[in-house]
């Protein structure tokens, strides 16, 4: 699907203030002074124009009108301006794509057309400073391969050539966990190039209602993807509130298509589609201008999302997934591979469901010959002479994992205050050695 380079930069330009009433920081003090009457016209010429619901446009128009009359717009600071805007249209608008902010930097970007128009090698660099979105890529115990992919940034060849580089490596994995917990949306056509790795060509993504056209925008999956396609292989997507908009298609996508298992919290139901307009003074408004419709499901997520097939808190989300992904696998593997997956599935799922041991971690410090564990915190660590020193999972009962080895397990044995000894094992192997406590 052909986008407009201002779209396009609408999507990556949210991602540096997503979807908040406010920004986390405020940008330096106007220089000069501010038009309220100037200001709040433009935006409410835009909104009656633009906005994606007609029949919201007059309540959003009325409290712009009560917030000049009321004198709650009179100031000089354009960010105090900006966030009492923001505040009002946040409250009318219930809509996580409509926002209002004093962004100077931003609206240089805005170089065409009588600066209207965003300039495209300014979305480039900041897209190629952020890696096209790719984050981490990893490969976890039991090649189950991850990204964290924080945003749907789309420049065209070069970003389709960071994807394809990402997409390659997720296909060498026996399964695939992607990360969608910090992403805040981006470009559809990012959306269409990853969804189509996991589904077969020509299907039917999604029906776009843009600005009030007749005719309606509709993307299907792209029938080459140079990576290979990974249709069938286990897949696992991390989500959270903070996982919005385009990352929600993509949510969408492996839900209603049963591409694979949501894992986390509900997302966060950003599902229209906006625009960045520039308003006088250094400001821009973000407009909702569009409904997206899922093609498998037949309805959009506006103020709903997605919500999981596996719920988990949000930090927990990766190792739940992990434990969930290798349980699946080794519906499919026997013996001692088998084995060693449901145990290393039960590591991570103790690491995400931080277990308690049997006794208090400080009952397993001491020393054990050279060897010494070590109680900081809420966390056990095990270290062998100066070498650094290894974080301990709890398992429950008197058994521990290494975190950084969940294939090597320690077990304590107890008096019942007190750590006597331990043992090391891999899972599924005789114990490397016995350690007596020594102090």
């Amino acid at each position: 699907m052909k986008r407009t380079t201002a779209l396009l930069f609408a999507a990556a330009a949210c991602l540096a203030a997503p979807l908040a009433a406010q920004p986390a920081s405020r940008p330096a003090p106007a220089t000069a002074a501010v038009n309220a009457q100037q200001v709040v016209a433009e935006v409410r010429r835009v909104i009656a124009e633009r906005y994606v619901l007609p029949e919201r446009r007059p309540a959003l128009d009325a409290v712009l009108a009560e917030g000049l009359s009321s004198g709650r717009y009179s100031t000089s600071d354009a960010n105090l301006l900006a966030e009492r805007i923001n505040e009002d249209l946040t409250r009318v608008g219930r809509d996580r794509h409509l926002n209002f902010r004093y962004d100077p930097r931003a609206a240089a970007q805005f170089t065409g057309q009588g600066g209207r128009e965003p300039d495209p090698a300014a979305y480039e660099r900041q897209a190629r400073s952020r890696n096209y979105g790719i984050r981490e890529l990893r490969v976890l115990p039991g090649n189950v391969r991850y990204m964290a992919y924080d945003g749907f940034d789309w420049t065209g060849e070069s970003s389709a050539a960071a994807l394809e580089t990402a997409m390659r490596f997720l296909s060498g994995g026996d399964a695939v966990i992607i990360d969608l917990r910090r992403n805040g949306g981006g470009s559809p056509a990012a959306v269409q190039y990853i969804t189509s790795h996991f589904m077969a060509g020509g299907q039917p993504l999604m029906t776009f209602h843009m600005n009030g056209s007749e005719t309606p925008d509709r993307t299907a999956t792209l029938a080459d993807v140079p990576a290979g396609r990974m249709i069938g292989k286990p897949l696992y997507v991390l989500t959270s509130n903070a996982t919005a908009s385009a990352a929600e298609e993509f949510a969408g996508h492996v839900a209603g298509y049963r591409l694979g298992q949501l894992v986390g919290e509900n997302t966060g139901g950003a599902g229209f589609r906006n625009d960045l307009v520039p308003i006088a003074g250094n400001f821009i408004l973000s407009v909702s201008v569009g409904r997206a419709v899922l093609a498998s499901t037949g309805r959009d997520w506006e103020a709903v999302g997605h919500a999981p097939n596996i719920v988990t808190p949000v930090p927990a989300a990766l190792d739940v997934a992990h434990a969930a992904a290798l349980r699946q696998l080794a519906q499919n593997a026997t013996g001692a591979d088998r084995e060693r997956m449901l145990a290393l599935a039960d590591t991570m799922a103790a690491r995400g469901e931080r277990r308690s041991a049997a006794l208090p971690l400080t009952a397993y410090a001491g020393a054990f010959g050279e060897r010494a564990i070590l109680a900081d915190g809420d966390r056990l660590y095990y270290q062998r002479g100066q070498r650094p020193r290894e974080p301990l999972i709890s398992l429950g009962a008197n058994r521990f994992a290494f975190e950084n080895n969940p294939l090597l397990q320690v077990e304590f044995a107890a008096d019942g205050s007190r750590a006597t000894a331990f043992t090391i094992a891999p899972i599924g192997d005789a114990p490397q050695g016995t350690y007596q406590r020594t102090q």
